[in-house]
Order: C-alpha cells, then sequence, then structure tokens
C-alpha cells in the first residue's frame, strides 16, 4: 500500500484571549497567538499546533518566521516531496523513528510522519516549525488508521497527572491567591516562575501555603547567572522537585556546577533540543531530570527518542507545556502517559488558559482521578476542531499550500 499523498496544507493565525495574564522572565502575555498547520491528504486530515510565541523571546523562532519559513520552505517541500516518493517508491520503511518497548506499535506503521524530518532537514533549525509539520501528518496517518496517539506511542496510562505553571505575579498576595485557586482545583503540582528578585519569598510563601508534601518546583528560564548559585542553592530549604533552567540554554558548565552545589535536582529546558543533546547533557551532570517539550525538539517523534533514551539511563522526564490549546494539549497528554513520565507535567485544563477552546476542553478529573487529565482514545489526537471558532478567532486570512 502507497503513502498517504499530501494535498494541501492550510495555514491558520488565531488570537486566542487569555483567562489571566501570563508572566516569566522573558515577558507577559494576555492573548496567546497561535499557528495551527492543516494538512489534508488523500486519505483523511490532521492538525497541528506551533508552539512559537508571539515574539522571539523564550526561542529564536516565534510566529511570524514559522509561519513564512513554512509557507517559503517546508510546506512545499513537503508536498513536493511526499508526492513524488508516492509516486515513485510507495511504501516508506520507517521503523527506525522510536523503539518498540511500549504496547503501542511504532515505526513502519506511520511512515509518512516517521519521513517529515528528514525531507525537512535541509532547512537549518526552525524545529517549532518542523514539529508542527509533523504533529499535523502525524494527526493525519493516525486518524487514518483509527489509531489514537496514546496508542502509537506506547501510553500505559488512561488518565495522567496535571501540573500548573503559575506566572510572575504582581502582588505576593494575588500571588497565594492563584495557587490556592489551583490547589483547591485539585492540580497535584505546582510550578512558580521565578527571576532574580522574585524567588526566595514567593517561593518561601507558597511552601508554606502548600505544606511540606506538597509537590512545588521552579523554572528560571534562564533569568541567572554563575554568580546567583549561592542564592539558587539556598532554594534546597524549601524542598523542590527541581530548579528548571536557570542559565542559558548553551552553558551546561554551569549547570553542572549547580547540581554539585545544591541538592534540589537540576532539571534543563531550553536546553534539550534532540536525544543527542539530552544524553550530553545527562552524561556531562548538567541534568537529573528532564523537561520534554515536542515543539522544542522538531516534533513527537524526536521527544519519543528522548523518552526511550531517559527511560534507559533511569533519569526521570515530565511534559512541559507551552500554552497549547486542545490540539497541542491532546498530544500532550498522550505522550505524558508512557511509562518514563514519572513526574506531573504542564498537561494542564483548557481552562488553565482559555475560556474558550478551539477544541473540546480538557478538563480535570474527580473522584480517584481528582487533579488528572484522561487520555484521549479515540483516532490521532481525539479531539475535534471547532473550525467555526478557528474562523472567528483568525487574526489574518489563511495561508493555503497546495500540490
Amino acid at each position: 500500500m502507497n503513502d498517504p499523498v499530501i494535498e494541501r496544507i492550510e495555514l491558520h493565525r488565531l488570537e486566542v484571549p487569555l483567562v489571566r495574564p501570563f508572566e516569566t522572565s522573558f515577558g507577559r502575555e494576555t492573548v496567546r497567538e497561535v499557528l495551527l498547520v492543516h494538512v489534508v491528504t488523500d486519505s483523511g486530515e490532521g492538525w497541528g499546533e506551533c508552539v512559537a510565541g508571539r515574539d522571539p523571546f523564550y526561542s529564536g523562532e516565534y510566529v511570524d518566521g514559522a509561519a513564512s519559513v513554512i509557507e517559503r520552505y517546508l510546506g512545499p517541500a513537503l508536498i513536493a516531496e511526499r508526492g513524488r516518493a508516492a509516486t515513485e517508491h510507495g511504501s516508506t520503511d520507517a521503523a527506525s523513528w522510536a523503539t518498540t518497548d511500549g504496547p503501542g506499535s511504532r515505526g513502519a506503521s506511520v511512515p509518512l510522519a516517521a519521513s517529515v524530518a528528514s525531507t525537512l532537514a535541509f532547512v537549518a533549525g526552525h524545529r517549532m516549525a518542523k514539529g508542527a509539520l509533523e504533529a499535523a501528518v502525524l494527526d493525519a496517518e493516525l486518524r487514518a488508521q483509527g489509531r489514537s496517539m496514546g496508542e502509537a506511542f506506547g501510553a500505559t496510562r488512561d488518565w495522567v497527572d496535571c501540573g500548573v505553571s503559575v506566572g510572575i505575579a504582581p502582588t505576593l498576595d494575588e500571588l497565594l491567591d492563584e495557587v490556592a485557586g489551583y490547589v483547591e482545583e485539585g492540580y497535584r503540582r505546582i510550578k512558580l516562575k521565578i527571576k532574580p528578585g522574585w524567588d526566595l519569598v514567593p517561593v518561601g510563601a507558597v511552601r508554606e501555603l502548600l505544606g511540606p508534601d506538597g509537590l512545588l518546583q521552579v523554572d528560571a528560564n534562564t533569568a541567572y547567572s554563575a554568580d546567583d548559585i549561592p542564592l539558587l542553592a539556598s532554594l534546597d530549604a524549601f524542598g523542590l522537585l527541581l530548579i528548571e533552567q536557570p542559565f542559558a540554554e548553551e552553558d551546561l558548565a554551569t549547570h553542572v556546577r549547580l547540581a554539585e552545589a545544591c541538592e534540589t535536582p537540576v532539571c534543563l529546558d531550553e536546553s534539550i533540543l534532540d536525544v543527542m543533546t539530552a544524553i550530553d547533557a545527562i552524561d556531562r551532570g548538567a541534568t537529573s531530570v528532564v523537561n520534554i517539550k515536542p515543539g522544542r525538539m522538531g516534533g513527537y517523534l524526536e521527544a519519543l527518542r528522548v523518552h526511550d533514551a531517559c527511560r534507559a539511563l533511569d533519569v526521570p522526564v515530565w511534559c512541559g507545556g507551552m500554552l497549547e490549546t486542545g490540539i497541542g494539549r491532546a498530544a500532550n497528554v498522550a505522550l505524558a502517559a508512557l511509562p518514563g513520565f514519572t513526574l506531573p507535567g504542564d498537561t494542564s485544563a483548557s481552562g488553565r488558559y482559555f475560556a474558550e477552546d478551539v477544541t473540546e476542553p480538557f478538563m480535570l478529573g474527580s473522584g480517584a482521578h481528582r487533579g488528572q487529565l484522561e487520555v484521549p482514545a479515540t483516532p490521532g489526537t481525539g479531539v475535534t476542531v471547532r473550525e467555526q471558532l478557528v474562523r472567528e478567532w483568525a487574526g489574518r486570512p489563511p495561508v493555503v499550500l497546495t500540490r
């Protein structure tokens, strides 16, 4: 049987308001500018979400750049290559895209998605743009096969524990009110964004609010320098799960020094671009926990490789978030159901960020599943895109690429 042929790629730019401002050391967002990729093949269609932000502050990638590189280079190349490959060569053997230690059947069952990375490798970088294309193709391919992402990835759980990421608040009282609300909702872990001048006091106050057994971690988003190692080491007093990415992404050496100076595990986020950088950082002692963000790694297939490598090295991983809509959130929840994800991730309910989502909303469970999200079990991502909302929230007309 021949691989599916891509007939059309659509790029949709949305302006989705946040329920409350979200501030990190990079800046403050009140609206999430979303780039959605809609891929139509001769056997079905799928959606992917680009995790790039409006501005190039968290990453060198940003929405305008991602849309441009897809329109000018990545999209046309993918359409041309997949049409040519399907016509000339038939099915592609993609069994090398991930290991097969999970219950799901990986590999040759998604040849089209598995070939995206190699097809787009002629463009340097732009992992977030590439990841959005791969996710849309993967969604289309799995929907055509009647298989869920959880099944294809090798998920071992039907529900995943949820944490919540709490931005930098205007005041300490507002921070505590926000955290108390999330605790009341049932979130199983709190992550605090920190920066110089907003660290020891808010962390101490939230620790007091949560009590000694509440799961608490901090995320610095590269805001500190080597001179801050003593300050960061003093966070040991608060019994944190981890300190996430305090230094620049290229600066593994300073992360090693911090890991040697403190008891709290150091976790890398921005530094981890693929399985090679993950293994290198672990081997150097720069990290003992890894935050897996598929968009930052170029897609879910590379994220699976990172998961498998970390699991083989007995390094815990968790799934990071990038303020995704239900499209990206669904795929993240499926990923977080793999066995190596032993810490609650940023897979929050839709209502954490959006009053209304572009898919059916993800909602926290109750009873035994309080503080958890259910893993979608229907084909592909398992969610339905509300195309009327996509049109209503459009910031500009869609871009359509065809064969």
